[in-house]
């Protein structure tokens, strides 16, 4: 597993954009497979992508609940656009993946070995290092690690795009994940487009970081240089889209559980599963097996599944949550409450996806102040309950 690490050993350096095609070439000649954003489909997503070029210059993006659309931009940053639809577990834990196969002819049961892949992880945000930070300990930790995703993730190397561009539907302050980014990576860019230039401040925080910054051109920052790139990210805290009250909010999803706005969100959610399919976090899967015609030749396959499914609570004689209700209520009370019992943190990192690619344009934000609102009126009725 690639940890990432202290990022206080290594000086500040710069590089100019044009260095990032070095980058590309440094990463490919160590054997990485880089993976990073691109324009495609109308949205920014993930890709494996061969050359600097494939990169996004150019492309903002304005977001609000159910809403998603891509603009262009007026200088030709890169990383200055908010998360798209997909996150980093698009790539750590695939929607799809074979266990297993067998021949009935040979008796024989193969077993999928992991991808041979190193991954070069290209453009991580800030909430989405916190996030693979939530999918290590889920996934990773522990007595039974999962092979599929260890077989991923081990000999990774990650390099951070700190935030100076946050989204409308972005409160990574709120859950204490961005703008900045302080660990979990080899390397930390930060991007500045003005009148001197597009370049970069890098800071590298492993050796493996080290090694890849050593074969790119770049020089040791300025004291400007440093201060123009933590002003951005400052700056880009104090003008987060969304807020999220986190204090007592565990308390009060757990107190909450009979609450009426539930029948509210009922009456707005399609139980469509597209929060949890964007959300970085969420990694429930189920199994499916399947067969040739012949019936000689079976697989067994993993794909992710939703808590929004119905099968998804199943036990033998029906499901456990049948409404629309329960479903919502289950997941943002997991999400934001019970995750903490369960991992020892909240389950959101505040990207702001679910909130952006929900249809009906549901926001967890706002739903979580509802009903904040109804306890806090309940207990100006009933100062004793």
């Amino acid at each position: 597993m690639q940890p990432g690490g202290d990022t206080g050993h290594e000086r500040p350096m710069t590089i100019d954009a044009p260095a990032l095609q070095a980058l590309f070439d440094a990463l490919h000649s160590r054997g990485y497979t880089v993976v990073g954003p691109t324009v495609r489909d109308g949205a920014i997503v993930l890709d494996e992508l061969t050359s600097a070029t494939q990169l996004p210059y150019g492309w903002g993006v304005d977001t609000e609940a159910g809403r998603y659309r891509l603009r262009p931009r007026g200088d030709t940053a890169a990383f200055a656009n908010s998360a798209g639809p997909q996150s980093w577990k698009q790539v750590l834990h695939p929607a799809r993946a074979r266990m297993w196969s067998a021949d009935r002819s040979t008796g024989a049961v193969v077993t999928e070995p992991p991808e041979p892949h190193r991954y070069a992880l290209l453009g991580v945000r800030p909430c989405d290092l916190a996030a693979i930070r939530v999918l290590d300990r889920v996934l990773a930790g522990g007595r039974h690690p999962d092979p599929i995703y260890t077989g991923r993730r081990d000999g990774n190397l990650i390099i951070a795009v700190e935030c100076t561009e946050p989204g409308a539907t972005c409160f990574c302050t709120s859950m204490g994940t961005g703008p900045h980014a302080d660990s979990g990576f080899d390397l930390a860019l930060t991007e500045m487009v003005d009148d001197s230039g597009h370049r970069f401040l890098v800071r590298a925080a492993t050796p493996a970081g080290a090694d890849v910054l050593a074969a790119v051109p770049h020089q040791p920052a300025e004291e400007a240089a440093v201060r123009q790139a933590g002003d951005a990210v400052a700056q880009a805290a104090t003008r987060m889209g969304r807020r999220l009250r986190t204090e007592g909010l565990p308390e009060m999803l757990a107190a909450s559980r009979q609450s009426p706005h539930w029948d509210d969100v009922a009456s707005r959610c399609l139980t469509c599963g597209n929060c949890t399919m964007v959300c970085p976090t969420c990694f429930c899967t189920t199994t499916e097996d399947v067969t040739d015609l012949t019936g000689e030749h079976a697989e067994r396959w993993r794909r992710w599944d939703s808590c929004y499914d119905l099968d998804f609570s199943y036990l033998h004689g029906g499901s456990v949550r049948t409404s629309g209700e329960s479903r919502y209520r289950q997941w943002i009370s997991h999400k934001l409450g019970t995750w903490h019992e369960q991992f020892g943190s909240s389950g959101c990192v505040g990207c702001g996806r679910c909130i952006a690619w929900c249809p009906t344009g549901i926001d967890i934000t706002e739903e979580a102040a509802a009903l904040f609102s109804l306890q806090e009126a309940a207990e100006r009725e009933d100062p004793t309950s």
